[in-house]
């Protein structure tokens, strides 16, 4: 069976979640739901919207605990950094900084035993958030600065010295996903998309959410959006190679506009970027 992956503009998170069948038993009293939200930087504005952390929180109003998690990086601590969405949290949902969690348990990723968070590791629903964005320089694809809800769990490395992996990405992003039991729910952030050429940076809106329960069909889906071939990516090489999702857009089934948001990305690309000769 195809997995479904919806697009609806941002005021229809509910209306996403019907598309894709539901949370079932995702979203329940005794099941903690982990958020992994990706900022590295907080002053570029470069993550998931205030808007959107709360719909999913909304939607999930059956647990009693939401956490909304990320880790120190070189940009500073992540509970720091997690003060973007201060306005989202309560009583059910709450900052949780992973390099902080007193349990750990050591786990293989890419060849390297490292610290895991026991809060990945315990029964939850997981759920990773990010935005689409794609650089390139001098006219090649800078494929490490492409990715989002998959490279998001980069963010899972609990020091700060996360790039020792990036040699090795496709292969320690996926034993991630593998060591903290999936992804539950994908929701790629478009509101606004961000492009760049050398040392350029452009911003466009095309105020979409891109949601699904299959989070490589989702990363498929934004990187078609942003005008690749998902089959060429290497970490979803590695995840089609370990059976582990969809990556070929002919294989999804996409509910609702890709065309007009693509068409929109693709035409501020192509102002921004010279003729090359």
């Amino acid at each position: 069976m195809k997995p479904t992956v919806a697009i609806v503009n941002t005021d229809s998170f509910p209306q996403a979640i019907e598309t894709i069948g539901g949370l079932n038993g995702l979203n329940a009293p005794n099941r903690k739901v982990v958020v992994k939200v990706g900022i590295y930087n907080p002053k570029t504005g470069i993550c998931s919207t205030i808007k959107t952390l709360n719909a999913i929180i909304t939607a999930f109003d059956q647990a009693s605990e939401i956490l909304i998690v990320e880790s120190d990086s070189g940009a500073g601590s992540g509970l720091k950094r997690l003060e973007v969405w201060n306005d989202c949290y309560n009583n059910r949902a709450t900052p949780f900084n992973l390099s902080t969690d007193e349990y750990t348990q050591l786990v293989d990723i890419a060849g390297e035993q490292i610290p895991f968070a026991k809060t990945l590791l315990d029964p939850k629903t997981f759920i990773s958030t990010h935005v689409p964005r794609r650089y390139e320089e001098a006219g090649l694809e800078d494929l490490m600065n492409q990715g989002f809800v998959i490279k998001n769990l980069l963010g899972l490395v609990l020091d700060t010295k996360k790039h020792r992996f990036h040699d090795k990405l496709a292969t320690a992003l996926i034993d991630m996903y593998e060591t903290a039991g999936g992804i539950d729910l994908a929701v790629l952030d478009a509101t606004h998309v961000f492009l760049g050429w050398k040392k350029k940076r452009i911003t466009v809106s095309p105020d979409r959410l891109i949601v699904g329960k299959d989070a490589f069909a989702v990363e498929a889906v934004g990187m078609h959006l942003l005008g690749f071939d998902p089959t060429e990516m290497s970490v979803l090489q590695e995840a089609q190679a370990r059976g582990l999702g969809e990556i070929n857009i002919d294989q999804i089934n996409i509910v609702g506009d890709i065309e007009g948001p693509k068409q929109l990305i693709s035409q501020a690309f192509t102002k921004l970027v010279p003729k090359l000769v």
